[in-house]
């Protein structure tokens, strides 16, 4: 059970990240902007992550300064498995922060995560999953989402590397960037979700439910700055 709550914070995050009935707060700076539907939720016990509505190098952006902090912006949304296409993003980072490490509980930071949170049937959880799903519907009221994708910077890992979660392994994050090669540049993707949720979680989606962006550097104490571009969702 002690390690049960340790992982209480995770499953806190991604609830907030999927979760509708938790109202979170509106970030004034990103009215009128293309993140408009997006809300600032802070994390229990945590220190909120800045953010704020820029113009980056002639683009609309989302600047984020984290220390040794973690939040989010959400948005909720629903896509049917049927529906889901294509997914577009870009993200902007100077620097990367030297003690994180995504396969680690401990130093689990990462400068730039785009999270996307998916239904499914919990029914297939293992023994582990579904105790840790009944202590959040205990904690928050709301179960363990079925599947949680990441796409992240990681600092070490090649792109195209999955990384599981120490916490549980619903939760897979998808190295699109490695290293310091391309730091200070905008970096843009464009991910065929379908085909990706299939490599890490070798099953087809089910209905896309949630999404976030995430800066997070209270696990290394440490500073992380980005910036995000706009993400579309292309049915």
């Amino acid at each position: 059970m002690k390690s049960l709550a340790r992982a209480a914070s995770a499953i806190l995050l991604l609830l907030l990240a999927a979760c509708s009935s938790v109202p979170p707060a509106p970030l004034a700076d990103l009215a009128g902007s293309s993140w408009q539907p997006w809300s600032h939720q802070s994390l229990p016990g945590k220190t909120p992550t800045l953010f704020k509505n820029v113009r980056m190098d002639g683009r609309d952006a989302i600047a984020v300064d984290a220390k040794s902090s973690a939040s989010m912006l959400r948005h909720n949304l629903r896509v049917e498995p049927s529906e889901l296409g294509r997914l577009r993003f870009s993200w902007k980072v100077p620097a990367l922060m030297e003690d994180a490490d995504l396969a680690t509980r401990e130093k689990d930071d990462a400068p730039v995560r785009l999270v996307l949170v998916f239904e499914g049937d919990r029914s297939r959880f293992s023994a582990r999953d579904a105790a840790l799903s009944e202590l959040a519907r205990l904690l928050t009221g709301e179960e363990l989402p079925y599947a949680t994708l990441m796409y992240v910077w990681c600092n070490r890992r090649e792109a195209g590397t999955v990384i599981t979660s120490p916490r549980t392994d619903r939760i897979r994050k998808f190295v699109v960037e490695s290293g310091a090669a391309h730091l200070n540049e905008w970096r843009d993707y464009e991910r065929d979700i379908r085909a990706d949720y299939q490599r890490v979680f070798g099953e087809a989606p089910g209905a896309l439910v949630g999404m976030a962006i995430m800066t997070d550097s209270d696990n290394t104490h440490s500073r992380a700055r980005a910036w995000y571009g706009p993400v579309s969702v292309a049915h």
